[in-house]
C-alpha cells in the first residue's frame, strides 16, 4: 500500500487554492481541489502487515500535539532557483513541524527523510516545458484538529486517495 500522513485543509481552502491553478500556463499539471493537502509523512509502499505499526504511530504523535491553527499565506517552487519541478503554497502552523518529525522518529525505515520539513500544499507539477508564475498571496485560516493516514494509488489519471485512518489532536 503507498500511504502518506497528511492533513487535508476544508473544503473553501481547497477551493480557494484551486482558484488560483486558472493562472497555470504551460506544462502544469495541478492538484484536484479535493486532493489538495499538507503532507506530513510520505511513507511509500508499505506492507499489510505493517499497517498496525504505522497506525499506531499515527495514535501516538496525534496524542502529543495540540490543535493549531495553519495560515497559507503565498506561493513558491521546489527547487526555487532554475526550473522548478513544483509550484506550492507556504503552510503555516506551530504543529506541522512537531507531528512531522514525531512522526519521523516513530517509523524509522519508513520515513527516513534527512531534509528539513517545509510544510506546503502542492498546487501543481510540472510535466514538461512551462513557465514560472509570478507569486500568489494567500490570506487564508483553518484550524488543524487532525491529520489522516491515505491510501494512494495511481492512476494515469491521476492519484486516487482513500483515508484509512483519521487521527485527532489531543495534546495540551
Amino acid at each position: 500500500m503507498r500511504l502518506f500522513f497528511g492533513v487535508f485543509p476544508p473544503r473553501p481552502v481547497q477551493e480557494t487554492l484551486a482558484a488560483a491553478q486558472a493562472s497555470l500556463r504551460g506544462n502544469w499539471k495541478p492538484v484536484r481541489a479535493g486532493q489538495l493537502h499538507v503532507t506530513l509523512g510520505f511513507l511509500g509502499e508499505v506492507p499489510p502487515e505493517e499497517l498496525p505499526q504505522v497506525m499506531q504511530a499515527g495514535e501516538e504523535a496525534a496524542a502529543a500535539v495540540a490543535p493549531f491553527a495553519a495560515r497559507i499565506r503565498g506561493t513558491g517552487f521546489f527547487p526555487n532557483e532554475g526550473r522548478p519541478r513544483v509550484w506550492f503554497a507556504r503552510a503555516e502552523g506551530d504543529g506541522f513541524e512537531p507531528l512531522a518529525l514525531d512522526l519521523r522518529r516513530r517509523l524509522p525505515g519508513f520515513l527516513d527523510d534527512d531534509r528539513p520539513f517545509k510544510a506546503h500544499i502542492t498546487l501543481a507539477r510540472r510535466k514538461g516545458p512551462a513557465p514560472r508564475l509570478g507569486p500568489v498571496v494567500f490570506d487564508l485560516e483553518f484550524p488543524v484538529n487532525g491529520f489522516a493516514l491515505v491510501h494512494s494509488t495511481l492512476t494515469p489519471r491521476g492519484p486516487k486517495y482513500e483515508t484509512i485512518q483519521q487521527f485527532s489532536l489531543k495534546g495540551e
